[in-house]
């Protein structure tokens, strides 16, 4: 499957409805976003996908790395 965020084909079914095809879960493997079947098409449809957030798989080691949250002090 095609991931609408960065137009990878390391996108796979992650978890499904309890409910018979009530809703999908969907995530990349390279970017790591997820969404729902459920979503409109701007959302799911690569090709509709909004191209201001769209990414290159091959930039993701060149971003900044989120910084560690630290252990809660008691």
């Amino acid at each position: 499957m095609i991931c609408p965020r960065c137009d990878s084909d390391a996108a796979e079914l992650l978890v499904k409805a309890p409910v018979e095809n009530a809703w999908e879960v969907y995530l990349c493997d390279a970017c790591n976003f997820t969404w729902r079947s459920t979503e409109s098409e701007e959302i799911t449809d690569p090709a509709r996908y909004d191209r201001r957030f769209k990414i290159d798989p091959l930039s993701i080691p060149d971003l900044p790395v989120i910084p560690p949250i630290p252990k809660l002090v008691k």
